[in-house]
């Protein structure tokens, strides 16, 4: 690996979708296939939005959502497999957590997989588990569809 100059960026529009795309689909297995415009829309509905580039090569990238005072979120957090090791994912962590919007929340939340030893040596703890609940709204979405449609067929026949 040739490394460049190493920079840090928190502006979204500098965000390459295709650079992105490909750093997920190379290193992060539960972003497997994600659409373009859904990156897109992700990004755009995201602030901060965190990379780290290799020159021009994106390596890095994380993103949070945020009510600037309560709670924020991070999620996707990756860094590219040839760089790891390198404490660029402390730095995105850190970047993450120092930005404006993020900075005085009282709580940030994030989910991770496999990767709780990292975060925990960046301060984040374990809360009660029995706190964390989840709606699939896509299967909310599909079981409404069905019904609709169900009812559709029900008029006309």
């Amino acid at each position: 690996m040739k490394c460049g100059q190493i920079r840090v960026c928190d502006r979204q529009a500098d965000v390459d979708i295709l650079q992105l795309q490909e750093l997920f689909n190379l290193a992060a297995f539960w972003a497997q296939n994600r659409s373009l415009a859904d990156w897109e829309v992700a990004i755009a509905n995201s602030d901060p939005v965190i990379s780290i580039w290799d020159d021009d090569r994106l390596i890095g990238f994380t993103r949070a959502n945020s009510d600037c005072v309560f709670r924020a979120t991070i999620w996707d957090v990756v860094v590219h497999p040839d760089y790891r090791g390198q404490g660029l994912g402390r730095k995105l962590i850190e970047t993450l957590l120092d930005h404006p919007r993020i900075r005085p929340v009282e709580r940030v939340y994030l989910m991770t997989t496999y990767q709780q030893e990292f975060y925990l040596k960046l301060g984040f703890e374990f809360p009660n588990p029995s706190t964390a609940m989840v709606l699939y709204n896509q299967r909310r979405i599909n079981a409404a569809s069905a019904r609709a449609i169900e009812q559709m067929f029900e008029k006309t026949f």
